[in-house]
């Protein structure tokens, strides 16, 4: 679930109409590099693509963590949700119904599982998500590599609750949740922890406090990690902030999938590279 940077009131966020988002996702479609990897002359970039986006192979853990997905799509439960991100300006209620919640809020199959193996292939160790929601991604994320420590923050305890349920259904014990506002959750933590190898950033879809928690991720970075911000193109704020991110000095690639945005600090690039391929 999402987060607002503060306690002042603000604006609600404007994001794209649906027609809008699906007239930018067709000009991506159209313009983007085919997700086979030709015409990619970045040999990193092409590894990438072939060996992480383009890798089919099923992992004996996605069948469970689905059987997960479908129990909460199906979850007739409601709850108290507290909302501290862009999402509170369209969902006012404090009462939500768990399956509502699972299908606005869980990423596909098609995205986790591209974290999944991100994760596989980079072997990151120390994991950042901000945004557990119900645990779903969570769970790709910590069942990628057993031996990473996932740490995954959530605004709202009640959410939490059950995400920390999933993965007690999963049998995960390398995940460690922390509930509250990120503002308050995050400092403390990138505190304790030596490098960010990778963090998903996908609890608030507003351009400052999105800009904020790159700030603060990226003082925590080496050469190999990986920030990877979700819905890069949902709103005129998120696509700001995502121009904004791919032209810091110390991101040296970026690659844009429409729905997510992934960014390389890597001092092997001989020049700033940024890549629009289709997935």
């Amino acid at each position: 679930m999402g987060q607002k940077a503060s306690n002042k009131s603000i604006p609600p966020i404007s994001m794209y109409s649906t027609f809008r988002l699906a007239k930018k996702y067709l000009h991506y479609y159209l313009t983007a590099a085919n997700g086979k990897g030709h015409g990619i002359h970045s040999p990193f970039v092409y590894d990438f693509v072939s060996k992480v986006m383009r890798d089919k192979k099923e992992d004996s853990c996605y069948p469970a963590i689905e059987k997960e997905r479908t129990q909460l799509i199906n979850d007739g439960r409601t709850i108290e949700v507290q909302d501290f991100g862009a999402g509170s300006s369209m969902k006012t209620e404090k009462k939500r119904v768990v399956k509502d919640i699972a299908r606005s809020s869980l990423k596909n199959k098609k995205f986790a599982r591209l974290l999944f193996r991100i994760v596989t292939y980079y072997q990151s160790q120390n994991i950042i998500e901000l945004g557990t929601s119900l645990g779903i991604t969570t769970s790709y994320l910590a069942k990628a590599n057993p031996s990473a420590k996932v740490y995954t923050l959530e605004g709202s305890p009640n959410i939490a609750g059950i995400a920390a349920g999933n993965f007690r259904n999963l049998g995960i014990s390398n995940i460690e949740l922390i509930t509250g506002k990120f503002e308050n959750t995050l400092p403390p933590l990138l505190q304790k922890i030596p490098v960010v190898d990778l963090a998903f950033i996908d609890g608030n879809h507003q351009k400052e406090p999105t800009l904020l928690y790159f700030k603060w991720l990226s003082a925590k970075i080496n050469p190999s990690s990986i920030l990877i911000f979700d819905d890069i193109h949902w709103s005129k704020e998120m696509e700001e902030a995502w121009a904004f991110i791919r032209e810091d000095a110390l991101v040296t690639l970026s690659i844009d999938l429409f729905f997510m945005g992934i960014v390389f600090f890597s001092d092997d690039f001989k020049a700033k590279q940024h890549f629009t391929i289709r997935f």
